[in-house]
C-alpha cells in the first residue's frame, strides 16, 4: 500500500531537510513497511532541526542538523543519540532511542530517530495545573534535581567512560567557544562588530578554574530542553538536546541552567524572544535557592559562580552569532536568526555585567 503523506512538501526549506522518498525507503528497510507515513517540521528550537514522524502506529521524532555548512563540532546529532542510548536504564529521564543513521544518501546528513514523549515543554507560560505556589517551587526543584541525577551517573557504568576528556574541560570550553565565535565573525563582522565579546573571552581565559569536579555533563541543560508530564504535580519526564554532552565540569551545566532562570530583580532580557520570564513571579525558587538545592543534592559547591555564569552567556552569544552567520548565508528560514544582529551585543553586555558584579547571583 502506498504510504499517505499529508505534509506539504513544496516548501523549499522543508525539501532541503527531508527527501521524503529516501526517508520512507530507509524506514521500510529498518522498521518494516507501514501504510501510515507522515513527516512535518516542528518549529520549536533554533539549532538542530526536529521533525515529527508518524510511522504506522508509532509517533516518532527525527533529529538532524540544519542544512548548509556548520561550525566544526556543532550539531552533532549522533553524539546526542549515543548518550541518550547509554542513559536508557538510568534515573535520568530520556526518550526511547530507535535508530541512528550516518548515511547521507538518506537525508543529506546524519540523523537519528527516537520515540515521542507526551507532556509539556515550558517556554512562554506554565499550564494552569502548575499555578499554585507549591507547584511553582517544585517545578524548579525538579529541574535542578534532574541535573543532579545527570551529574551522579557513573560514566563507566553506562559505557561513557571514554565519552570525553574531563580534565581541563573548563579552559577548553572558553577556547572552543572562542573558535566558534571566530567562525561566525568571518562573516558577521561585515555587518557589525561586537568588541565586548572579545573582552569577555579574554577575562574567561584568564579566570578559568583549573581544578574542577568531573562528571557527565549535558552541555545545554535548561528549562525548555526538558519536558514535564501531563499530570497535576510537576514531574520531569524527559531531557532533550544532548548534542553538547561530554565528560567535564558539572558547574558549567549549572551556570548554563541559571543563565535562563530569572529572578524578579533582573534587568530586562537580552533576548526577549527566547528568555522565559514566568519564574519571576512569587512562589518560584530563586537562583540562589536552586544553587543551594544543587549543592545539597550533589555535595558540589558552586564556586567561581561569576565565571560559570559569564561563560554561559558568552556561549549563548556565540550560538547567536553562529545563527546570524547562517542567516546572512541564507542557510535558515528561522525568523530569530536576523534578530541576532542586535541581540548578541546585548548578551555581550550582560556577560560583562556578570563579570563586574552588576548582575549578582
Amino acid at each position: 500500500m502506498v504510504a499517505e503523506l499529508n505534509t506539504v512538501t513544496d516548501d523549499a526549506y522543508f525539501r532541503r531537510l527531508v527527501d521524503v522518498d529516501a526517508l520512507r525507503s530507509y524506514l521500510e528497510t529498518e522498521l518494516g513497511p507501514e501504510s501510515a507515513f507522515d513527516v512535518e517540521r516542528h518549529p520549536a528550537g533554533h539549532s538542530n532541526e526536529t521533525l515529527f514522524l508518524t510511522w504506522g502506529a508509532r509517533d516518532l521524532v527525527i533529529r538532524r542538523p540544519p542544512p548548509g555548512e556548520t561550525a566544526e563540532t556543532a550539531h552533532d546529532v549522533l553524539r546526542e543519540y549515543r548518550v541518550m542510548d547509554a542513559l536508557q536504564q538510568t534515573p535520568v529521564p530520556v526518550p526511547e532511542t530507535v535508530l541512528a543513521c550516518d548515511d547521507h544518501d538518506v537525508l543529506g546528513s546524519d540523523f537519528y530517530v527516537m520515540s515521542r514523549v507526551e507532556g509539556d515543554v515550558l517556554r512562554d507560560e506554565v499550564p494552569e495545573r502548575f499555578a499554585d505556589e507549591e507547584s511553582r517551587h517544585q517545578l524548579g526543584y525538579e529541574l535542578v534535581d534532574t541535573l543532579a541525577d545527570i551529574h551522579e551517573v557513573a560514566p563507566e557504568s553506562v559505557g561513557l567512560d571514554e565519552f570525553g576528556h574531563a580534565p581541563g574541560y573548563t579552559g577548553r570550553q572558553v577556547e572552543r567557544w572562542g573558535k566558534q565565535l571566530a567562525w561566525a565573525f568571518e562573516r558577521t563582522t561585515e555587518k557589525r562588530a561586537v568588541p565586548v565579546l572579545r573582552e569577555v573571552g579574554d577575562w574567561l581565559a584568564e579566570n578559568a578554574p583549573t581544578d574542577h569536579p568531573e562528571t557527565l555533563v549535558h552541555g545545554d541543560y535548561k528549562l525548555d530542553n526538558v519536558m514535564y508530564a501531563p499530570e497535576s504535580d510537576p514531574n520531569l519526564v524527559a531531557v532533550f538536546d544532548w548534542e553538547m554532552s561530554t565528560l567535564g565540569d558539572p558547574r558549567a551545566d549549572l551556570g548554563w541552567m541559571l543563565s535562563y532562570w530569572r529572578d524578579a530583580k533582573d534587568p530586562d532580557p537580552a533576548i526577549p524572544e527566547l528568555e522565559t520570564t514566568f519564574m519571576e513571579r512569587s512562589g518560584y525558587a530563586t537562583r540562589r535557592e536552586l544553587v543551594e538545592r544543587y549543592e545539597e543534592r550533589t555535595g558540589i559547591e558552586f564556586e567561581h559562580h561569576r565565571f560559570y555564569r559569564a561563560l554561559a552567556v558568552y556561549k549563548l552569544a556565540a550560538l547567536g552569532e553562529m545563527f546570524f552567520r547562517r542567516y546572512l548565508e541564507g542557510n535558515s528560514d528561522d525568523p530569530m536568526y536576523p534578530l541576532m544582529e542586535e541581540r548578541v551585543p546585548a548578551l555581550a553586555d550582560r556577560a560583562k555585567r556578570i563579570i563586574d558584579g552588576d548582575e549578582p547571583l
